[in-house]
């Protein structure tokens, strides 16, 4: 077993991005457009889901070479039934030192003490607007921000780390950007801004849409005092900085203007349990066939550092206009942020 695994640009495997379903209640232009995702939309048949087992047994595997966080996703993770469980499985792991959940927090209020007294500790809220108008337009089923609010307020007062993501499209929602930084830097919570990525190919991506940190930053500038914050480890996402009169903290995820390919460590696992080296891919490994087909630790063990020693990926190092409309990308909703 190597101490280390390492891939073809020497980036350690140090995060394991879980997709517990492919099913989400929200219907986001830049994700499941519902032009697209109807309400007649086929989705995965519980069969062909991997069970909690057998998410835990590849987890343990994924630990074992060196994963030392563990994030679930969706679609939204909430729609997946009794999803306390496999958090209370997931902590009993010895190696895993940090367990995330990233959610729209619409079932936050109903699911999030079950969630914690399970040993849950971080979530990712994805909220895109204050305004009601804009942010029903966004999620598809004019859900209204304050609901979203009250479930956030609600789950700090449990006890939990709380991060807030909001993705920026132009002409869309950039006006809220102030609005939103002034908010929850009051509240404390760290609010982070999401270039809009070309994930999937539903989504109508370009990058006259895009908001780049550096213009999200000028207008925090005009309006804040803010100072840097170094890295927490090798792979964080997030560039993140301080407000000097609080010490509340807003990060960039820059995947567009400022690629962050050469310092990527995660490894995704789908709802249906394959394996996607990127969250740009195009396909991938089959790991649920090899679990249901009898394969034993050894073999998935080792199937999984070949997968990883093979891997090459660095699609936002390469991004072309060409590239974002004309390759075939996996769903965002399929596999997760």
């Amino acid at each position: 077993m190597p101490a280390v695994l390492y891939d073809q640009l020497t980036r350690p495997m140090r995060d394991l991005r879980l997709s517990v379903t492919d099913r989400c209640n929200f219907r986001c232009t830049y994700c499941m457009p519902k032009e697209i995702f109807g309400d007649d939309y086929a989705f995965m048949p519980k069969a062909e889901l991997l069970s909690f087992e057998e998410m835990v047994r590849l987890s343990s595997i994924f630990v074992s070479l060196g994963v030392k966080k563990i994030r679930l996703t969706g679609g939204e993770p909430l729609m997946r039934r009794n999803l306390a469980e496999l958090i209370a499985q997931l902590t009993q792991l010895d190696g895993v030192e940090d367990i995330g959940l990233t959610t729209n927090g619409m079932l936050l209020k109903a699911h999030a003490k079950d969630l914690y007294q399970a040993g849950l500790r971080r979530l990712n809220i994805s909220l895109d607007a204050l305004d009601p108008k804009i942010f029903g337009q966004i999620n598809g089923r004019g859900i209204k921000p304050a609901y979203i609010l009250e479930n956030i307020h609600y789950a700090q007062k449990l006890g939990f780390e709380i991060k807030v993501n909001m993705v920026v499209q132009k002409g869309i929602n950039d006006q809220e950007i102030i609005p939103m930084a002034r908010y929850f830097k009051d509240q404390g919570i760290t609010l982070r801004f999401i270039e809009f990525m070309d994930v999937g190919n539903d989504n109508q991506w370009s990058f006259e849409k895009v908001i780049t940190k550096k213009e999200i930053y000028d207008m925090l500038k005009e309006n804040f005092t803010l100072e840097p914050v170094d890295p927490h480890y090798f792979g964080e996402v997030a560039k993140l900085y301080r407000y000097s009169d609080n010490g509340a903290q807003v990060g960039f995820i820059t995947s567009v203007s400022e690629s962050f390919c050469s310092t990527c460590t995660r490894a995704r696992l789908s709802s249906e349990g394959k394996f996607y080296s990127c969250l740009f891919a195009s396909s991938g490994f089959d790991m649920k066939k090899m679990l249901r087909d009898g394969a034993t630790d050894q073999e998935l063990h080792a199937k999984i550092c070949q997968l990883w020693e093979r891997r090459a990926d660095r699609y936002s190092d390469e991004r072309t206009e060409w590239s974002a409309k004309n390759r075939k990308k996996i769903g965002m909703s399929y596999i997760g942020g």
